[in-house]
């Protein structure tokens, strides 16, 4: 069954031979060579995890022991669990592996092979021509004549419905093989090919043909049980690899819904994120970041992280990034946020574990407002170099209850960069927690070094050197990080004022502002912006009881806040010829670059954006 190989058979973990034998004993033998082989080449198969993998197992696995060449067909989609196909089915060529050159596997120059059925002059007539076989990589990166199409009621769909491997002399295979091969490709007389059907757990996934050349002997009736254990085998492990890559791609979808598809850009604050699952084999986990714009040019920065990684951990980590931006946006205290997310999480279960650290960071006053929640403490880098992991109070895991949370509120010097991160950063089985915060504290120390003193690191490269700090083992958790950099927005950029709740405010807030564009040179705004500041003011002055705010940002864009205490919010409409008022709004909208409100504790805020001189109106 195996001459012809000259040597140990290189799938066997033995080295056992697989010459073929004579004599009385030789059949005993020859069943013994055929199960080593078989145990062998099937736990090569089962070794494989992807798609790609499999098929290369069995292909190296027959190649050169069993055939001389194997060529594997796939459907072309493979189908997922029950999914029914819609269209015709078509099979596509995945992979072929040969043995030798293309010279020695016909034979060429060679005579009749001794002991060999039906061995004659390479190219004799009906012989397989191994030249015309396509050498395919493992990317089955193919062309269109690859493909073929299974024709209801035609030969190859017999076969293939039959299960069974056939030999290529076989009645129904002769007319499958040129079907599946092409009809352009001389077809091998004999036994000397196997067409052999891969039937996964509900359905017929493809085929394989093994060939041998003249020179070997050709197939036994017994290679076709060998040919149907590998494969069954194959298709099998085909069928669970497509079900796990179907699992691999829906984690890797719900991680990325539940994570942001991308960082808003506030005013004074520069944003970088990563996120890296805890494997290949768990791709999805709890933990998460986000960064969320507040009132008055303010940002909220979130990390958090729910007990596992695994699809629950996923859900329940959604619905707490989607609890806290919505707590954010009623611009809540920090440790207010976390008791309410506190709450939400015994509301999901008693077991609902997680940690979080939530801090609000206001570029005007160069300060940051942390809460924590059982979560490691952020690290600051200073302009100069110098690394601190910040003191917060602990506080206990979100979903504990009956407890209260505490902020704390620090410094934020301009040029210094906040990390967030979770606990899979700094921890693993081979370190403690402290022991890793204190070599990410060095870290950052050291590449603020290298970089010089005198300007921080770039954001994206600290972030990516940060993560090279993980050695091998350790990635026993998901990682994110968020890491911000403080910009701020220098005294001299913001003009404050309070107006009192009367007629004349919208009078004195159009000198205000007047006054502010002439300190900064940006007088080609002075009319759109005393308008829409008219308007604004005058509807806030409508409702409100209590002193007006007004305020004045100069950054890259203009912006001006209008802050009130009544909590209604509002709301652009159409008005008609006979309306004396109502298109204030309407006049934001069509002059400011953006526009927006948001209800406060304490009232609203209504802000609008006007572009600088000479820089793109970019609505």
């Amino acid at each position: 069954m195996y001459e012809g190989q000259g040597g140990a058979d290189p799938a066997a973990p033995d080295g056992a031979a697989v010459a073929g034998t004579q004599g009385p004993d030789g059949v005993a033998r020859r069943e013994g060579d055929r199960l080593r082989f078989v145990g062998a080449a099937t736990r090569r198969i089962a070794r494989g995890i992807d798609l790609d993998e499999i098929v290369l197992g069995l292909c190296r696995a027959t190649v050169p022991t069993f055939s001389d060449a194997i060529l594997v067909y796939l459907r072309d989609p493979l189908p997922v669990g029950d999914e029914r196909p819609v269209g015709p089915v078509v099979l596509r060529l995945r992979r072929t592996d040969r043995l030798r050159p293309i010279d020695d596997l016909t034979g060429a120059g060679a005579g009749a092979g001794a002991g060999t059925e039906g061995a004659g002059a390479a190219g004799a007539a009906g012989e397989l021509d191994f030249s015309q076989l396509p050498l395919v990589g493992p990317q089955g990166d193919l062309p269109a004549a690859e493909l073929c199409e299974i024709r209801p009621g035609g030969a190859l769909a017999e076969v293939l419905r039959g299960v069974r491997p056939v030999f290529g002399s076989a009645a129904g295979a002769k007319d499958a093989l040129p079907e599946l091969l092409g009809s352009e490709h001389p077809i091998p007389r004999g036994q000397r090919a196997i067409l052999a059907p891969l039937r996964g757990r509900r359905r017929v996934i493809g085929s394989a043909v093994f060939l041998r050349s003249p020179e070997r002997p050709a197939f036994e009736q017994n290679d076709l049980l060998v040919a149907a254990q590998l494969a069954t085998h194959t298709a099998l492990g085909i069928d669970k690899a497509v079900l796990y890559g179907r699992e691999a791609y829906i984690a890797d979808e719900l991680q990325r819904t539940m994570l942001p598809d991308s960082l808003p850009q506030p005013t004074g604050v520069r944003l970088a994120s990563r996120y890296l699952p805890a494997a290949e084999t768990a791709r999805v986990g709890g933990d998460w970041y986000d960064a969320i714009p507040l009132p008055g040019s303010r940002v909220a920065l979130v990390v958090g992280d729910v007990m596992g990684h695994s699809m629950t951990s996923a859900a329940i980590m959604g619905q707490l990034r989607t609890t806290a931006q919505t707590l954010a946006q009623l611009d809540l205290p920090p440790a207010e946020v976390l008791h309410h997310l506190d709450e939400q999480a015994q509301r999901l279960g008693s077991d609902r574990m997680a940690t979080c650290l939530y801090a609000v960071y206001d570029p005007v006053s160069h300060r940051i407002t942390i809460a924590n929640a059982g979560h490691p403490p952020p690290v600051l880098l200073h302009l100069g170099g110098r690394a601190e992991v910040l003191r917060v109070p602990p506080g206990a895991p979100i979903g504990v209850g009956g407890v209260d949370f505490e902020a704390v509120e620090l410094d934020a010097p301009a040029g210094a960069t906040l990390l967030l991160y979770t606990d899979g950063l700094v921890e693993s089985r081979l370190r403690d927690v402290w022991t890793g915060i204190e070599q990410l504290r060095e870290r950052l120390a050291t590449t603020a070094q290298l970089t010089g003193l005198d300007h921080p690191p770039p954001l994206e490269a600290l972030c990516d050197d940060v993560l090279d700090m993980l050695g091998p083992g350790d990635r026993d958790d998901d990682i994110a990080l968020l890491a911000a950099r403080f910009d701020g927005i220098a005294p001299s950029d913001v003009a404050y004022w309070f107006l009192d709740p009367e007629e004349t405010a919208p009078g004195r807030a159009r000198r205000f502002a007047r006054r502010a564009l002439t300190r900064w040179g940006l007088e080609e705004l002075q009319d759109s912006l005393e308008l829409l500041v008219s308007e604004v003011v005058t509807n806030a002055v409508r409702y409100a009881e209590r002193p007006v705010t007004l305020r004045l940002l100069r950054t890259d864009v203009l912006r001006c806040e209008v802050g009130d205490d009544s909590p209604q919010l509002p709301r652009q409409r159409r008005a008609r010829e006979t309306d004396e008022g109502g298109r204030g709004l309407f006049l934001v909208n069509r002059m400011a670059r953006r526009w927006g409100a948001t209800r406060l504790s304490s009232g609203k805020v209504v802000w609008f954006e006007l572009p600088l001189p000479g820089a793109p109106d970019r609505r």
